[in-house]
């Protein structure tokens, strides 16, 4: 057969997504502070941008702005958007003063010709304030474990050999201030005795607060008790029997520690006042509040109020006029594509944010709407939800919804909830009636186990006949699962403890 080269034509489809298509896919799942980063980013590389501060509301109103349509209102409630033309717009403003930052990266970007036209439009780029003042700037810096332990290795150990192995011990600490190194290593790359090093960690091991340096948790509680004068024989009896504590085996804690069910009851008192983690509060880092992305309101007839928080939202705005002030002076082509292409995806970027917006406000109304039920019952009337139902309701695509409710959160009459709290897995009812919601059935089973009396603590069995008879068709395998997901013991240990505690008229 002989081989010969020839042209063919062939045609053909295929799904290409733009660089773009991609930026607006990710947007749709950062978060508020993902999404604070990203535009920072973005400011500081597109010279056309800039985010609007409240100040600028007054004078934003002679700038041309678009404004989107907010969507239809439902039949049954009301959707108010937050966003708005102050929010996402383009800035067609006469004012250039503090535009962006006089960085080299701006003159490395725009070239020397445009760089003299900005700096001159601008005051020569100059956006510091004298009167600026932050009280933020003043605040100290949260203290490590680790710098709280130096401080105190400083003044109790005079020999410099002895500071370098308590330095050593120290970087050994986990952030709960257990000590996760081997003594025997330590000894051996220092080249110090093994002795020397545990008599150093005798010492570390009074720092406060009381429980640092310890091995395991039996050693932490150890040593909180004996500066408390409370590890008596019984109680470190106890402490060396920490296994049984979590089984609630109360009769062979009784017979090891040689005390009666009052005084069990009193040592496990002190234990539970314990701090388990001691060095969890020098953790290095600060707890971020939580900033609801939807508030839902009670309307007044009845209905739920849906609306986007402005303070997740960003300002960013896009100014026009400084675009038409510098286009004419660019020199070359290098300079025109990099200003067209810097105005294209400033437009791009008011344009995604814009339909972000819309795309979370129109599947947070959906949940609204169906979990109408929850919102005016509570939990015990949380309807199964999945993904696709909300996307088959709104004409998304599921991966769309999925994205729209990954950590974002909606502030409730019964408090805040991530989007993806809504959506549970569904559990057949018994009777052939409408399915039950798993969490749902999961604030069931803690009530009936939190009003379970000692003399009868309910099985994983007789919770499945509870459950079936008030109409959730639950395996007993699922109620274990879920008991345990609740951190909740079994009914063998539950008996133990509470007979334990109605013992000692507790």
């Amino acid at each position: 057969m002989a081989l010969a080269a020839k042209l063919q034509l062939r045609q053909s489809q295929s799904l290409v997504m733009t660089p773009q298509l991609m930026q607006s896919i990710r947007l749709l799942q950062l978060t508020h502070v993902e999404l604070e980063h990203f535009i920072d980013d973005e400011i500081e590389r597109n010279p056309l941008l800039e985010r609007a501060e409240p100040q600028d509301d007054a004078a934003s109103d002679q700038a041309q702005k678009t404004e989107a349509e907010p969507p239809v209102e439902g039949d049954w409630f009301e959707a108010e958007t937050a966003w708005s033309a102050e929010a996402i717009s383009d800035k067609l403003d006469s004012s250039l003063e503090n535009l962006f930052p006089d960085d080299p990266g701006t003159s490395e970007r725009l070239g020397p010709d445009l760089t003299a036209q900005w700096k001159s439009a601008t005051g020569n780029g100059s956006t510091a304030s004298s009167d600026g003042f932050d009280v933020g700037d003043m605040a100290a810096a949260a203290i490590t474990l680790r710098q709280h332990v130096g401080e105190q290795v400083a003044l109790a150990f005079a020999d410099p050999a002895a500071r370098l192995i308590a330095g050593e011990l120290a970087d050994g600490l986990d952030e709960a201030g257990y000590l996760r190194a081997d003594l025997a290593e330590i000894a051996k790359r220092l080249g110090a005795d093994q002795a020397m090093v545990a008599k150093v960690l005798t010492v570390c091991q009074t720092f406060e607060p009381v429980g640092l340096f310890a091995r395991n948790l039996a050693e932490c509680l150890s040593l909180q008790l004996a500066v408390r004068d409370r590890l008596d024989p019984a109680m470190k009896t106890l402490v060396a029997n920490l296994e049984l504590l979590g089984r609630r085996d109360f009769q062979t804690l009784k017979r090891l520690c040689g005390v009666d069910e009052e005084d069990l009851l009193d040592m496990l008192a002190e234990i539970r006042a314990l701090d388990p983690r001691p060095g969890m509060a020098f953790s290095g880092g600060t707890s971020d509040a939580i900033v609801a992305d939807v508030e839902v309101r009670a309307a007044n007839d009845g209905s739920w109020t849906v609306e986007l928080n402005a303070e997740t939202l960003p300002r960013v705005l896009v100014d026009h006029i400084y675009f038409a002030q510098v286009s004419p002076q660019a020199k070359n082509q290098v300079e025109k594509d990099f200003l067209a292409e810097c105005l294209q995806n400033a437009n791009w970027l008011t344009r995604s944010l814009d339909q972000r917006a819309k795309t979370i406000l129109k599947v947070a109304s959906e949940i609204v709407r169906q979990q109408d039920a929850f919102l005016v019952h509570g939990v015990r009337h949380l309807r199964p939800l999945n993904l696709r139902t909300v996307a088959d309701a709104i004409g998304m695509h599921e991966s769309t919804v999925s994205r729209v409710t990954a950590n974002k959160y909606m502030l409730t009459p019964r408090g805040v909830f991530e989007l993806r709290y809504f959506f549970t897995a569904s559990i057949a009812a018994s009777g052939g009636g409408d399915a039950h919601s798993s969490e749902a059935v999961r604030d069931r089973i803690k009530q009936l186990i939190d009003e379970e009396k000692p003399a009868d603590v309910l099985s994983d069995d007789a919770i499945v006949d509870m459950l079936k008879e008030s109409g959730v068709d639950i395996a007993r395998r699922t109620v274990a699962k879920y008991r345990e997901g609740m951190n909740i013991p079994s009914s063998v240990q539950r008996r133990r403890e509470k007979r334990a505690l109605a013992s000692a008229g507790r």
